[in-house]
């Protein structure tokens, strides 16, 4: 009998903390797609580019995921286009830990050769916590950027992912989610990651203030409308 008290115990208080109430930061009857634009600054969308996807199709992640947006831009320069790749889930648990390049760049056989925690610097004392990775396959090398936010939150390490998931949890809540990447490949061996930081901070300056929480969380787009001129 108190096996089974102890039993019905737990299983109340894990009912009782289950979240059930929805926290979105994209909007209603927005997507992706038109929160971020084709062209802006010197970039405009370009067919080519052959960009690295997570597998989805029949999987958890691909239940979880609403939208996933890919997109290749070119600046004219000749170089070669970045390719930008968005995903979007209304309820988050580990879906976005699923569909991490460190993950879903392995599953197609690359190498990751290189990592690094960082930032970009999106406005005066506004800055936005990225990862940096570099992915290898054969002679094919990829410069990768990219951020995660769960929540109002924006993990960078596995680690940082599930205590977020925990506090969202204890507080009551389920949070969406988007991961934002965009890559590049190296050539003559030369890094791209300015290339790449230039472009998402064009990016995210040309998306609109009212959508701009969905890709950076709250505070941080409240931030950059304060500082706007």
């Amino acid at each position: 009998m108190l096996i089974a008290f102890a039993c019905a115990g737990s299983f109340a208080t894990a009912e009782w903390l289950r979240p059930r109430e929805h926290r979105l930061l994209l909007s209603p009857g927005k997507t992706l797609a038109s929160i971020i634009p084709e062209t802006f600054g010197s970039w405009h969308q370009d067919p080519n580019g052959s960009i690295v996807l997570p597998p989805t199709e029949g999987t958890l992640a691909g239940r979880l995921y609403d939208e996933m947006l890919v997109r290749s831009y070119a600046d004219g320069s000749g170089q070669s286009p970045i390719m930008m790749l968005a995903t979007y889930g209304k309820e988050q648990s580990d879906g976005l830990q699923l569909h991490r390049p460190e993950s879903c760049y392995p599953a197609v056989g690359f190498a990751i050769v290189g990592r690094t925690l960082g930032a970009l610097q999106l406005g005066r004392d506004v800055s936005l916590p990225v990862v940096r990775l570099t992915a290898r396959l054969g002679e094919r090398v990829e410069d990768i950027v990219y951020w995660t936010r769960l929540g109002d939150a924006l993990p960078r390490t596995a680690g940082e992912q599930r205590r977020v998931r925990l506090e969202t949890a204890i507080a009551g809540y389920i949070g969406d989610g988007v991961l934002v990447r965009a890559s590049a490949v190296r050539t003559n061996g030369r890094p791209e990651f300015t290339r790449i930081d230039a472009l998402l901070t064009a990016m995210l300056s040309a998306v609109s203030s009212g959508s701009r929480q969905a890709l950076i969380g709250t505070g941080r787009a409240a931030n950059l409308v304060r500082q706007a001129p």
